[in-house]
């Protein structure tokens, strides 16, 4: 059987290597299961602990390889207790982000049963949406370059806040497909809602009138606008009639924890991140490294950013096996809580990493 594509692997910190474990093993088996070529990953060391014992947040041609992979995969990156002397945490996957335009942050946040539900209403076991944040420009486009900063002594510092057009044109597009795609293949309702602050800022407003610029390009989406903190509101007010939501960086950053919050939590949390010619794929979560090697990490966000990662596959290549071996992750772990045997120990259950990853691999390969 022939070699398979190309993954560069950043294990990172932390849980970072018990979830990518995981995800690996579930991706891999979903694969096989399918009969398509094993994958080959090609590991990248990256992350705080590297640059503890390196003075190196990723090594010397990690970010080249990155990229020349065809796609991603990361595990967890950042320890609370390695910092730079500003401050700020160890962050090579923003500059990856910057560096390859991965301007579309894929955050799917979908209820499953048997799992908690943070809200009463009988309605939040049909949540199911998609927080699309924009991952490179916003008020993180300071953060993506460890020194952007305007630090002015120690009396002042100045973030820069960046929207340009090429990249929200790429953005909003982007949205309206998935909210077409989400229609066509799922039975959404086809809508997607601009989330914003265009009422305080020149650069939310410059946002949405390239929204409304966009949209007669879609005639079949429907489409609205939310200010962020009525759409923060709505979340927990009115969660089920959401499906894309379209936003800044730091927007999307803070909403897309709040949504995952009301479907279990940030072991839910996927992640891809995807631009014009390179795809990460990441769990949302931190690397939480006072459980690190415990056997307590939810690896479930990991093998859900898997499952996205076999979706990109599938566009990229054209090959609609891999989105068949997504599907199959997907249904496994749809199967699993609705069986009630995917029992994750962030939800109070009795199952730790390998054990849920062991769970699915059972209902994928029965």
């Amino acid at each position: 059987m022939t070699e398979g594509h190309r993954i560069a692997l950043i294990r990172g910190d932390g849980i970072g290597h018990d979830v990518s474990d995981a995800a690996v093993a579930v991706i891999d088996g979903a694969v096989k299961k399918i009969g398509l070529s094993p994958l080959y990953y090609e590991e990248i060391a990256a992350g705080a602990g590297y640059y503890q014992s390196t003075g190196l947040d990723i090594e010397p041609d990690g970010e080249e390889r990155a990229g020349e992979g065809d796609a991603i995969f990361l595990g967890a990156i950042g320890l609370p207790s390695i910092r730079h002397q500003d401050g700020t945490e160890i962050s090579p996957h923003l500059r990856i982000r910057d560096r390859y335009g991965l301007y579309a942050g894929v955050r799917p946040v979908k209820a499953y049963p048997n799992a908690p539900q943070r809200l009463a209403d009988p309605r939040a076991a049909h949540i199911d949406l998609v927080i699309l944040r924009e991952s490179t420009e916003g008020l993180f486009y300071t953060a993506a370059v460890h020194g952007r900063s305007d630090i002015r002594g120690d009396n002042e510092v100045r973030d820069t806040l960046r929207i340009t057009r090429a990249t929200t044109e790429k953005l909003h597009r982007f949205g309206f497909r998935l909210a077409e795609q989400r229609k066509s293949k799922k039975g959404r309702p086809g809508l997607i809602t601009c989330v914003d602050k265009a009422n305080v800022f020149a650069s939310m407003a410059f946002f949405r009138k390239i929204f409304d610029e966009i949209a007669p390009e879609f005639p079949h989406v429907e489409f609205g606008y939310n200010y962020v903190d009525a759409q923060a509101l709505d979340l927990i007010r009115r969660p089920w009639d959401f499906d894309v939501l379209v936003m800044e960086n730091m927007f999307g950053d803070i909403l897309s924890d709040l949504a995952g919050g009301l479907v279990g939590g940030m072991g839910m949390a996927a992640c891809g991140e995807i631009g014009d010619e390179h795809g990460l794929f990441q769990p949302a979560h931190g690397s939480a490294p006072d459980i690190m090697g415990q056997e307590k990490a939810n690896p479930l966000a990991a093998i859900l950013s898997g499952a996205l990662m076999l979706d990109y596959l599938a566009e990229k290549s054209g090959n609609s096996g891999y989105a068949d071996a997504a599907m199959t992750i997907e249904d496994a772990i749809q199967t699993g809580f609705e069986q009630n045997r995917l029992r994750p120990m962030e939800f109070g259950g009795d199952m730790g990493t390998k054990a849920v990853s062991r769970e699915i691999l059972g209902i994928i390969t029965k």
